[in-house]
């Protein structure tokens, strides 16, 4: 989610061009819904650089599409933005996976396939092969 001001407003930029409705639509499905989204607010809004108004914000990611549990979810990291707190563990950012995992995990194996010596890694695979056909037939 979000760090700041900013990131969340792009946030929202990206969620109306997901939705792919434009501001008079999106105004529409919110009176459907039975909130109040003038097109002209939510344009503004996502061309400013300062949080929208939590009933806007609801108004404008239900009429995107979402449900209410996401939007409980965008107006607490408003709400976080806003007082300015610290992104926590329990709020993940974008989901980046360590380049340095994979690289590990071969190591490990490499050290532990040195560790076990040879004697433990069949001479001929044709025998292993055999063995294993041996055991399975049986």
């Amino acid at each position: 989610m979000a760090a700041d001001e900013a990131e969340f407003i792009a946030a929202l930029r990206r969620l109306k061009a997901w939705s792919g409705l434009s501001y008079r639509q999106l105004e529409r499905r919110a009176a459907d819904a039975g909130l109040v989204l003038p097109y002209s607010t939510a344009s503004t809004a996502l061309g400013r650089k300062t949080l929208p108004r939590e009933e806007l914000l609801v108004a404008f990611v239900l009429a995107c599409g979402l449900d209410d549990e996401e939007a409980a979810s965008w107006v607490a990291v408003r709400k976080r933005i806003a007082v300015g707190e610290p992104i926590t563990a329990t709020e993940p950012r974008a989901a980046r996976r360590p380049r340095w995992r994979p690289a590990f995990g071969f190591a490990a194996v490499a050290l532990s396939l040195a560790l076990a010596g040879s004697a433990t890694l069949p001479m001929n695979v044709g025998e292993e092969v055999e063995a294993v056909q041996a055991t399975v037939g049986r």
